[in-house]
């Protein structure tokens, strides 16, 4: 007995919702219109699409009140300004969490042959190779083989380049956030290490920057 008054309930609910008609009454709502023997019934908007529309332009409503006559209280500006914020306090906690990926101050060169065998194995593994080539002559990416430089030779600037991406637009990636310190020191002494050597097919030289290892 209680299942059946839910049920009813519901239907009646429903039928509030939505205004559908049943089968056996649609002759109340049969148009004039025939196309082809395809009559046409005048269903009228469902109230719950109604009470969506309406709220839609309440929100608008408020939306334009607190934008553009409550700016003291309400200010995009201010709300991204203080997300800025935020952000760069979680950026600061996360380098302080994480001090073996930011840490740059003791960055220098390293000539061991397990060293060097090791950033050889990175050069590979984290695909350098695709567009340096195997034997660094270059392809997509520059020759790192000769002196000219686009971004600067040397530890310093070969270790920033690893770490924070090369030129705009030319599709090498920060490592900075997926290497750690020691393995972009591993990876630039390893690049370092095969300058003046003779690639199979070099690229030409790129760069104005000259420099010797």
């Amino acid at each position: 007995m209680n299942d059946k008054k839910q049920l009813s309930a519901w239907k009646k609910f429903l039928n509030s919702m939505t205004k559908a008609h049943d089968l056996d009454s649609e002759d109340e709502i049969l148009t004039d219109h025939d196309y082809d023997g395809i009559k046409e019934l005048d269903n009228v908007l469902p109230p719950w699409w109604l009470y969506g529309f309406y709220i839609t332009i309440a929100i608008g409503i408020f939306y334009y009140v607190q934008v553009f006559t409550n700016a003291e209280e309400y200010s995009q500006e201010k709300e991204y300004a203080a997300e800025v914020e935020e952000g760069k306090k979680e950026v600061e906690a996360y380098k302080a969490a994480n001090p073996d990926l930011f840490n740059t101050d003791n960055i220098e060169l390293l000539t061991d042959a397990a060293s060097l065998n090791k950033g050889k194995e990175l050069f590979a593994t984290k695909t350098c190779t695709a567009c340096h080539l195997a034997d660094l002559g270059g392809s997509i990416g520059p020759n790192l083989t000769d002196d000219k430089w686009v971004l600067g030779g040397g530890m310093k600037n070969i270790f920033n380049t690893v770490s924070k991406g090369g030129r705009p637009g030319k599709g090498m990636i920060a490592w900075e956030g997926t290497l750690s310190v020691e393995e972009r020191q591993l990876l630039s002494s390893y690049i370092i290490s095969m300058q003046g050597t003779s690639p199979a097919n070099p690229k030409a030289e790129e760069g104005d920057i000259i420099w010797t290892k």
